[in-house]
């Protein structure tokens, strides 16, 4: 459990109580998987330092093993973000005017400056192109940025330029009543080709990057997340395929609530993954593939060289903030995508 306070010196103070099922785990392990935004390496720095207590003594060693009902504070050192500098970076605009910009994000493009990102980024990009203009609404680090992509996700965004519109637009998103599609291509074909995957989801106890399915009522991180999905397309039941299923399907993914890495996370939930995701598995594998000839090596070889999710944000809609006027913008996916869908034709 954790119960954020506020340290009248200088910075937040966290506390967590030891449950039943981590007691016996090491120190700088459970404290990674508490905290989502602090690497193991950085809390073993921060218990060297002194910043951890147990039951109001400080703990030096990152490796004790945490027991039942004890619990630890930990004070948070003051974080000075690195203000981003503007960079002149082209931008795909598909619209603009004084309160919004809507732009197609590149995959391989990092949305906001984080560790290891701190330029390069949209929101590099987006200080450049519009000046003084933007909503610093959240931070610095990330001013008019009400949703974001994945650094290896193309496809329409939508980002506020005053803090009306970030406001205006927050409202939609936490309402869920702003339209998004998505294009996906998934290993196998979902059955039925038409559904609707409700679950929770929170942050994976094993791997801090990564989330995972948890159940709302017993994980207390876990938040609801719903995709709607539909299968528009089957590939590889030709001339090279795997014995008795489709290869590959493209799933249009259609989001009531948006939540970190929710497509992915569903789709490898219910046992087909996206291909080429790195984080939450790669499928069956290719191995069985049988090809005949030459262009079905290519295009297999293609598949196994695939190293990015294959997710595309092709629609999103919703009424203007400000004006209330409705907007409604659509993309294809970009060169890469449509060259693995060529290449599943053909299988």
């Amino acid at each position: 459990m954790t119960i954020p306070e506020q340290d009248n010196k200088q910075n937040e103070l966290l506390a967590f109580s030891v449950a039943e099922e981590d007691a016996g785990a090491r120190l700088d392990k459970w404290l990674a998987d508490c905290v989502e935004d602090l690497s193991r390496s950085r809390l073993k720095a921060l218990i060297a330092d002194g910043l951890v207590r147990r039951d109001e003594s400080i703990v030096h060693d990152a490796s004790a093993k945490i027991r039942v009902g004890e619990t630890y504070q930990l004070q948070l050192p003051a974080i000075e973000e690195a203000e981003p500098e503007p960079e002149d970076i082209p931008l795909d605009i598909l619209f603009e005017d004084a309160d919004l910009i809507i732009i197609n994000k590149p995959a391989g493009m990092v949305v906001h400056p984080g560790a290891g990102n701190q330029t390069g980024t949209l929101v590099n990009a987006l200080l450049h192109h519009c000046r003084e203009s933007l909503s610093g609404i959240g931070g610095v680090a990330r001013p008019g940025i009400v949703h974001r992509l994945d650094k290896d996700t193309s496809g329409v965004m939508v980002v506020a330029k005053n803090d009306a519109a970030h406001h205006g637009l927050s409202e939609l998103f936490a309402t869920h009543t702003i339209s998004r599609t998505y294009l996906a291509i998934v290993h196998g074909s979902p059955r039925p080709g038409l559904g609707t995957i409700a679950t929770g989801i929170a942050r994976a106890s094993q791997d801090r990057k990564k989330m995972a399915v948890a159940d709302i009522h017993e994980h207390q991180s876990a938040r609801e997340a719903i995709t709607h999905y539909k299968v528009r397309e089957t590939y590889g039941q030709g001339r090279a395929k795997l014995p008795g299923d489709s290869l590959a399907a493209l799933v249009a993914c259609q989001l009531e609530t948006g939540r970190t890495h929710q497509i992915r996370v569903h789709m490898a939930h219910i046992g087909h993954p996206l291909l080429g995701d790195q984080t939450y598995g790669r499928g069956p594998g290719l191995s069985g593939l049988r090809p005949v000839d030459e262009e079905a090596i290519t295009a297999i070889d293609l598949l196994r060289s695939f190293r990015r999710q294959a997710l595309h944000a092709t629609e999103l809609g919703f009424d203007h903030p400000v004006t209330g006027e409705p907007l409604s913008f659509t993309t294809e996916p970009p060169v890469d995508f449509g060259e693995l869908q060529a290449a599943l034709r053909t299988l």
